[in-house]
């Protein structure tokens, strides 16, 4: 047993999510969103490197000495599965663990609404979940393509850093690729799929040029695509996209992303209000021909209204899901305030001495 093992034993027996070890801080977890240590011992340089250096590969790990981060997934045991990122700090050595669920849940175990399981169905286009990290982005992706490799005979690619939810073959064939230990990057990964007969394609992070035109071009060219961005609704996702490329190339990146966008899952995680834990709350955009047409104007400031007017179509906007959680008594108005995008809606919820620091902090969205 790895001396480590006993924090990720605390770790799961505690019902955290997210294990930190710092050089020169104590061990701490993140428990129903806050942090909180587990013990007041101050982790030396000795006992860091001594624990990080065992569960990683030996050559990576070197690597990581030399360039200041790694990131991999360690498996202590059948039910116990981490994805882990080394870095540097301050004050030495670094590192955060978070728990990977080794049991897939089903949409429907996640609360997520109907409308992203009809996204499995499709059978070409992109569809992108996003959220700042941490909200459960991955969580809510592997249960999509669980539901596509319960239902359906698909060849399903998945390139990931690193490998999260490990998938077994069900109804599909299911390959599942690391960076950089099967391909060197997102974008070469991507670029393989083209010739490995793949009909969905799953990209862990679109994070630059070459990887989001490679998208777009394989959902042009009849695949399914599936990745994720960081960013907290479906306007911004579409602008982050185009603002990717050059300014001489936006209008055409437009006109492909109009006609292969299938839809936007925007999902944020909420501490809950009404027991221990976090709930999500999903802002929805379905592809319609008036979403492809503000796309190609670039007039997404309209995608709001029809958003906001288009649930026949399972559509749903963030503050409005925000909300039908905080009228359920879920969340508070405190934790809607904060993550809500116009604030002003929700100011007359919050505590008298809250609203106050929402007058003087002003009320303008966030990212």
């Amino acid at each position: 047993m790895a001396a480590i093992d006993a924090y990720f034993q605390h770790l799961v027996s505690s019902g955290g999510s997210d294990l930190h070890l710092s050089e020169g801080s104590p061990p701490k977890m993140r428990l129903n969103g806050g942090i909180e240590a587990i013990s007041e011992g101050i982790l030396d340089h000795a006992t860091m490197d001594s624990m990080l250096r065992e569960i990683a590969d030996e050559r990576a790990y070197e690597r990581y000495l030399e360039k200041g981060d790694l990131d991999f997934a360690y498996e202590m045991d059948a039910q116990s599965r981490f994805r882990c990122n080394y870095f540097k700090q301050a004050n030495g050595l670094g590192a955060v663990f978070r728990i990977i669920p080794t049991k897939i849940k089903t949409l429907d175990e996640l609360n997520i609404p109907k409308t992203v399981e009809s996204f499995g169905d499709l059978r070409s286009g992109m569809v992108l979940v996003t959220g700042p990290t941490g909200s459960g982005k991955s969580t809510t992706l592997a249960a999509l393509i669980d539901y596509i490799n319960r239902t359906y005979s698909r060849h399903i690619v998945t390139i990931e850093e690193p490998i999260e939810f490990v998938h077994q073959n069900k109804k599909s064939t299911i390959s599942q690729r690391e960076v950089p230990i099967h391909c060197p990057t997102f974008a070469d990964g991507l670029r393989a799929t083209l010739r490995e007969d793949a009909d969905i394609v799953l990209v862990g992070e679109m994070r630059d040029l070459e990887t989001i035109s490679l998208a777009l071009t394989a959902a042009e060219t009849g695949m399914l695509v599936f990745g994720t961005l960081h960013t907290n609704n479906a306007r911004k996702t579409v602008d982050r996209l185009v603002d990717v490329f050059p300014s001489d190339q936006q209008s055409q990146v437009r006109t492909m992303l109009a006609g292969s966008l299938r839809g936007v899952v925007a999902q944020l995680l909420l501490k809950r209000d009404d027991q221990p834990g976090r709930v999500a709350v999903n802002e929805i955009l379905v592809s319609t021909p008036a979403v492809a047409s503000v796309i190609r104007e670039g007039a997404t400031q309209k995608m709001v209204d029809i958003i906001t007017g288009g649930s026949e179509h399972g559509m749903q906007f963030m503050d409005d899901a925000i909300w039908a959680k905080l009228i359920e008594g879920q969340i508070s108005p405190v934790e809607a305030y904060m993550k809500a995008i116009d604030k002003g809606r929700f100011k007359a919820m919050l505590p008298a001495e809250m609203a106050e620091l929402g007058n003087s902090a002003g009320g303008g969205g966030e990212e």
